[in-house]
């Protein structure tokens, strides 16, 4: 199965040194900001602020500012994405290699980050579970029509924002159906795509709202390395054929990762645009929890109430009322 799905956290870190030490030149910005800024593409360059850091490590731990602390935890965070994603792909080029025709891993081995097999015990050992892992597997060693996203990146949301990291959650439905675009994360694509029209509207909304310039590109992992959860429903998708995969467990195992999100943790903000993620606030615990809700930022619903909503200023208003640090949402 082709894996043309653009940059991904790999390439984050193939940029060469003198690059990733290169500052971008920018107001001034909140200390959130200043946490990850220094990163040129969606989340990748390390810092150097001149404390001694190497590999996340601080010789001065006692001379750290804040920013310096969130820089720190961003780039940890990075790395641990990224280690997962290469046990991913790992597997998929394992068992590519064995040439054996069924050029697949199993469903259940691909999700990788130890925090959500904790959260979700058991889960595919579930009857719904097995029947979606049969479905998935079938589907993907068809010769016929590919399936979408590329293996590696099917738990991609939950391999890059484990469950003790997540602050916030955008809820999509299912992945981009088109060549290259789905990479596992709602609304996002890989670098060197063409920015989907809902995208290019959740932009304008940023720069109206928080005053962000328009990125080039549609990749939202910075938003995820910092613990912005970007959950589709259903996790897989035919080439061409939206929602093929609907109805086939995929929203029963989503439902239970907000769930163990509700359940485990506390001040998490949901962000639902539209009524296909506004009707999971049932499973959201409001006493616990902050819900935003909106129009889909689509072209056919944008002007009926996503524009202008506000919701990432929102956001980050609450993250401070909490005492977190604010999203940096300027890619």
């Amino acid at each position: 199965m082709a894996s043309s799905c653009g940059k991904t956290i790999m390439d984050l870190f193939k940029q060469p040194a003198a690059k990733r030490l290169k500052r971008v030149s920018s107001p001034p910005q909140s200390p959130a900001s200043a946490a990850v800024s220094s990163f040129s593409s969606a989340a990748s360059r390390s810092p150097d602020d001149g404390q001694g850091e190497e590999n996340g490590v601080v010789s001065q731990t006692g001379s750290l500012t804040p920013e310096q602390i969130l820089k720190i935890e961003f780039n940890k965070s990075l790395a641990k994405a990224k280690l997962n994603l290469n046990r991913c792909a790992e597997k998929v080029t394992n068992s590519i290699s064995k040439g054996e025709g069924m050029q697949h891993v199993k469903l259940k081995e691909l999700l990788v980050e130890e925090s959500w097999l904790q959260a979700l015990p058991g889960e595919f050992e579930k009857p719904y579970a097995k029947n979606l892992c049969k479905f998935v597997e079938s589907e993907i060693c068809s010769a016929g029509v590919p399936i979408y996203p590329p293996q590696h990146l099917l738990f991609n949301a939950l391999n890059t924002t484990s469950i003790d990291k997540v602050k916030a959650v955008i809820i999509g439905q299912d992945p981009y159906h088109g060549p290259g675009q789905a990479m596992g994360l709602s609304f996002s694509v890989p670098e060197g795509v063409k920015v989907p029209s809902s995208l290019v509207n959740i932009y304008k909304e940023l720069k109206q709202d928080l005053g962000c310039s328009i990125p080039s590109h549609g990749n939202l992992e910075k938003w995820a390395i910092q613990g912005v959860l970007l959950l589709n429903a259903v996790l897989t998708v035919r080439h061409h054929q939206a929602n093929s995969h609907a109805n086939k467990g995929w929203e029963q195992f989503t439902d239970d990762v907000i769930r163990a999100i509700s359940q485990k943790k506390k001040g998490v903000v949901f962000l639902l645009w539209g009524n296909y993620a506004q009707a999971k606030g049932r499973l959201i615990d409001e006493t616990k929890h902050h819900v935003l809700k909106s129009a889909h930022p689509s072209g056919l619903s944008a002007n009926r109430g996503f524009f202008g909503c506000r919701h990432f200023s929102k956001t980050n208003k609450l993250m401070e009322e909490m005492g977190k640090p604010p999203i940096d949402w300027q890619l």
